[in-house]
């Protein structure tokens, strides 16, 4: 299949209905993952997903809560077998603009040390580390703790694009 001919990879607000394909990625990503029904109380309670769509296949998802002008990015998944083609930064840029729609001027978000490609990218957009949660996340041994890191927004005409 040539370049020309590849499904156009787009973004749009995550919907109840899209609940069973974020599960089915949710539980290929993560040895702990989150429940459908952790994602549909963020969905019924106002929290902002978005979903990545490759054609008519869902390949990522993220879920972003916003109060006043702090935002918290809950959750960033790419499907396993779509990693490494850019995805995730793709939809970690859709969630920096919806943050900025909605007045976020500074997002949070927790990342396990264990995951050295998303710190890496989190750092490449220009995610600073500001603390650690101590026991945050379920791990093989007991518990694991998470890398608190946040992002300064600027005004629309700067910063980074997806």
């Amino acid at each position: 299949m040539s370049a020309a001919a590849e499904p156009r990879v787009r973004a749009r607000p995550m919907r109840q209905d899209d609940v069973p394909a974020v599960m089915a990625i949710e539980l290929a990503a993560y040895p702990f993952p989150w429940t459908a029904g952790i994602f549909r109380d963020c969905l019924k309670s106002g929290y902002h997903g978005l979903v990545l769509e490759r054609g008519q296949q869902l390949i990522g998802y993220a879920m972003l809560s916003v109060a006043v002008d702090e935002g918290h990015l809950l959750n960033l998944c790419i499907d396993p077998a779509q990693q490494g083609c850019g995805h995730g930064r793709h939809l970690l840029g859709e969630a920096i603009v919806l943050a900025r729609r909605f007045g976020v001027e500074t997002l949070f978000l927790e990342v396990r040390p264990s995951n050295p490609h998303a710190i890496a990218l989190y750092r490449s957009v220009g995610f600073c580390e500001v603390g650690v949660r101590r026991g945050y996340y379920p791990a093989a041994r007991g518990r694991e703790d998470a890398l608190v890191m946040a992002l300064t927004l600027l005004p629309e005409d700067g910063g980074f694009r997806p």
